[in-house]
């Protein structure tokens, strides 16, 4: 997860494992790791929601019962901040999902891999 929240090959460490903002590489360039048909889906999305507005509910609530900023001001700070936090997080909580689904061997398709040990039983 630490490797995929660098942005980097969750193999190897060394390669990038995205192209673009979102978008995984089909492989890593340096060990060669198929990255591509590992869909994170909606899960970053949700974490980033969720690590989001638990930092800036509180914060909004702290700066209303301590500053008395007016409510214009608010209106164009609060949803800036929101923006930008999450902007900035989602495409590292996306990099530590795809690690974790890559350590667990999971594609996030409809088949699943699943570890050996719970095929033959």
């Amino acid at each position: 997860m630490w490797r995929g929240l660098q942005r980097r090959c969750p193999s190897c460490g060394e390669g990038k494992a995205f192209r673009g903002y979102l978008k995984l590489t089909d492989e890593c360039s340096v060990c060669h790791t198929p990255l591509g048909h590992i869909r994170a889906d909606d899960f970053p999305p949700y974490l980033t929601i969720f690590i989001v507005g638990h930092i800036v509910i509180p914060l909004v609530l702290l700066v209303e019962q301590t500053q008395g900023w007016s409510m214009t001001l608010q209106l164009i700070i609060w949803p800036l901040v929101t923006l930008v936090l999450s902007l900035i997080s989602l495409p590292l909580i996306k990099g530590a999902v795809v690690g974790l689904m890559w350590a667990l061997r999971l594609r996030g398709g409809d088949e699943q891999a699943l570890p050996e040990a719970s095929l033959r039983s």
